[in-house]
């Protein structure tokens, strides 16, 4: 069940992004295979854990444009990039329906850094931190730019 928790519902994907070193800006794919437990096959943070997958908003990104900042989508190191749903007030717990297989679920809202990374430095800030989130895989799928991703439950 979905509480009104957070003001969007339902947005898409603008980015898909991989990279093969960790810390650093993730290039985008046209499509990716999200595999169950692990994350995004082909991507350095693939892997058993709570962070297999990390999602940011386009409106985050947008937010560090304004501030003169040349960056887009993977350039903090996201995997997905989202437009349309209020990403840093989902609750953890939350399942995220992406197209018409992939289910994600919401384990962490933004993160410790306790160094500034590569992407700090390349970009002059990040904004994963503080509006970055991130899943783990429940259920694999293909994965591409403009697929639909809804919050199905909201706990």
């Amino acid at each position: 069940m979905v509480t009104q928790n957070s003001k969007i519902q339902q947005g898409r994907i603008i980015a898909v992004s991989i990279s093969k070193d960790k810390g650093t800006r993730k290039h985008n794919v046209k499509s990716a295979l999200l595999k169950k437990d692990f994350g995004i096959a082909l991507d350095a943070h693939g892997g058993a854990g709570n962070r297999q997958v990390s999602l940011l908003a386009d409106e985050s990104i947008q937010k560090m444009q304004a501030k003169g900042l040349k960056v887009g989508p993977g350039d903090f190191a996201e995997n997905i990039t989202t437009q349309g749903l209020d990403l840093p007030n989902l609750k953890v717990g939350a399942k995220l329906k992406i197209g018409k297989d992939a289910l994600l679920e919401v384990s962490q809202i933004g993160k410790v850094c306790h160094s500034r990374c590569s992407i700090y430095y390349q970009a002059g800030d990040c904004v994963m931190p503080r509006e970055g989130i991130f899943a783990k895989v429940l259920k694999g799928g293909v994965i591409k730019p403009q697929d639909t991703l809804e919050v199905i439950e909201n706990v």
